[in-house]
């Protein structure tokens, strides 16, 4: 046997630090494409809840909790991702982090039948379809969880690991602030395209609607404000996307409305963020943007203001 194994022999306290060595070794395996992960996803959702919302909402959940649901987790995702970075912080990092993963695998395998093959939206700028492939990926991803909790030292600091946890809430509520603010007086466009037409907007009420045919929240929003009584006002509807479809739409919404293909122009023009999505325009001047078409929106919003009764 070598010399230096045999000095080695009762040496508990070397011995202990080479394990806690390995330990942290694992932990940081497990941590750093975690964090790389989950704060991209977190980042996202909290700079951006609208769009989040929207994402969340396509994948089953109900509208009237989506928005929440896009704050709690990308708090919860930036946080984690944060403190699973820091050996002290770590085990309370994978715990957001685990507890997520088993949230987004029960949701999925409860709605498989209506989900399978729809891009999951759970992390930006990556496609991912819904399949017995995602659930190994998050499998994967929950072992590095546990991975990293096993390998972290006894957590500590709690009060600078609140103070972190703080500071993302009160960010993604003042980012959600900064979205759904309303540009009172913000000039709009003098005309948009109707038929290949210019179309004046200048003068007189009109609500420009942004929808996606495709979108059954856009549809059910539709239903509602085809009761009201618009009198003078006009909707104007945007497309997003498949334009073609757009006069399908309105009639099978009971919708009246004219069409314009101005996305592109009054997508800046008007703080677009994300369908349905809606601006009143009153003068030629922009009176309110309305981010919310869940009953009683935008019909009560739309009535305060004088659009429709």
């Amino acid at each position: 046997m070598p010399v230096w194994h045999s000095r080695r022999e009762g040496w508990p306290l070397v011995d202990g630090l080479e394990a806690a060595n390995w330990k942290s070794r694992l932990g940081w395996v497990g941590a750093v494409p975690l964090a790389a992960l989950f704060l991209v996803s977190g980042v996202w959702k909290v700079t951006g809840p609208l769009e989040a919302a929207a994402r969340i909402g396509e994948l089953g959940v109900p509208h009237t909790l989506s928005l929440a649901a896009a704050l709690v987790a990308g708090t919860a995702e930036t946080a984690g991702a944060v403190w699973i970075l820091v050996p002290r912080f770590r085990r309370w990092g994978a715990l957001p982090i685990g507890l997520s993963l088993v949230a987004f695998m029960a949701w999925f395998a409860v709605h498989y039948g209506a989900l399978r093959g729809a891009d999951c939206g759970c992390f930006p700028w990556v496609g991912r379809v819904v399949g017995p492939g995602f659930f190994a990926e998050d499998l994967a991803m929950l072992a590095l969880a546990v991975l990293a909790g096993v390998g972290a030292p006894r957590p500590a600091g709690a009060r600078q690991a609140m103070a972190i946890l703080a500071t993302v809430a009160v960010f993604a509520l003042v980012s959600y602030g900064v979205e759904t603010r309303q540009p009172v007086g913000a000039a709009a466009p003098a005309a948009v395209t109707v038929n290949g037409q210019p179309y004046p907007i200048g003068r007189g009420r009109f609500f420009l609607f942004f929808f996606n045919p495709g979108c059954s929240h856009c549809a059910a929003a539709a239903r509602r404000m085809a009761r009201l009584d618009w009198r003078d006002s006009t909707v104007i509807a945007v497309p997003i996307e498949q334009p073609q479809f757009a006069g399908q739409f309105l009639e099978e919404t009971g919708l009246r409305a004219v069409v314009s293909t101005d996305f592109r122009k009054l997508k800046r023009a008007v703080g677009y963020t994300l369908y349905p999505y809606g601006v009143a325009v009153e003068d030629g001047r922009q009176k309110a943007r309305l981010t919310r078409f869940d009953a009683p929106e935008p019909e009560a919003t739309l009535v305060r203001l004088g659009f429709a009764h």
